[in-house]
């Protein structure tokens, strides 16, 4: 079993995704993207460790939930772990799972690694590309315009607008010692909004 390194989990959100979700993100990412929106997860060093079924078994408590999303950090580089947890939500729920990955869906495949397409077969949506800064046109569930939303299930084909034209938002979480910003900031969001309000 392959453990996932989870940089941070948000048991309940609306902005990242149609309907109630849980977010989860990875720690590591192989791009170093300029204005990335969580820099601290970026490096790739071990957070929480946490096996995938453990992480299903926890996910599949949760009332009223709708689905799930997974961000980083790069997703891609835990193929292995997200497949185990994609593979037990699917055979345990009807949760829908959006990814998002700074690899394209042509990168991901040109991989050649069997563990990639049976990845993408639980994803019902994959958000691709890398972040840049130049082209965040403040719209959707993507960071920039560059990236593409890819249904690869049909399951939110009726949500397209959602994920391309939608205003902006964000929720702001309290934690025990930290504030959790979850979303998509809008472009004039304020980076030190955290410490403003501590």
């Amino acid at each position: 079993m392959a453990l996932l390194n989870v940089a941070q989990i948000c048991p309940s959100t609306r902005v990242l995704g149609p309907g109630q979700r849980l977010v989860i993100w990875v720690q590591g990412c192989c791009f170093d993207c300029p204005g990335c929106v969580a820099p601290d997860w970026i490096p790739q060093k071990q957070a929480q460790l946490i096996a995938p079924d453990k992480l299903a078994d926890y996910i599949l408590t949760l009332p009223e939930l709708d689905g799930i999303t997974v961000s980083g950090g790069e997703p891609m580089l835990q193929a292995e772990g997200l497949l185990e947890l994609f593979s037990y939500l699917r055979e345990k729920s009807n949760l829908s799972i959006i990814c998002y990955s700074g690899f394209t869906l042509g990168q991901i495949l040109a991989k050649n690694e069997p563990i990639f397409p049976r990845l993408l077969q639980h994803i019902d949506v994959l958000i691709d590309g890398l972040y840049v800064d130049r082209l965040n046109d403040n719209l959707g569930f993507r960071g920039s315009s560059n990236q593409v939303v890819h249904f690869l299930s049909d399951r939110h084909i009726s949500d397209r607008d959602l994920f391309v034209q939608r205003k902006r938002d964000v929720e702001i979480h309290v934690q025990k010692d930290s504030l959790l910003v979850v979303g998509v900031p809008p472009v004039n969001f304020s980076p030190n909004l955290k410490d403003s309000l501590l």
